[in-house]
């Protein structure tokens, strides 16, 4: 892989992927795309959930030759601000 953020969580469960990914998308501007390497199974229905539910954009999950999935997220400009639940369009 080459280029971009990348997120590996590898060998955690859920919910922890997810919540990687959340912290990472957070810290971005919108349109960013991330990456993220898991090997827990119920990441590939958490992560589209995740997405639609906090306004970012699931672009593409693949299984690896080596049993982990690779989900592409770019970021969306609904997603909440860390602590207040704010989306940037009600600041």
């Amino acid at each position: 892989m080459s280029g971009g953020k990348v997120i590996d969580a590898r060998g955690l469960l859920c919910p922890l992927p997810v919540l990687r990914l959340r912290k990472v998308l957070l810290a971005l501007p919108e349109g960013t795309v991330v990456r993220m390497l898991a090997t827990d199974r119920m990441a590939a229905v958490d992560v589209p959930h995740f997405c639609g539910q906090a306004g970012h954009v699931m672009m593409g999950m693949r299984d690896l030759d080596d049993g982990a999935m690779e989900f592409t997220v770019r970021r969306g400009p609904s997603a909440p601000l860390a602590a207040g639940g704010l989306a940037p369009k009600d600041i």
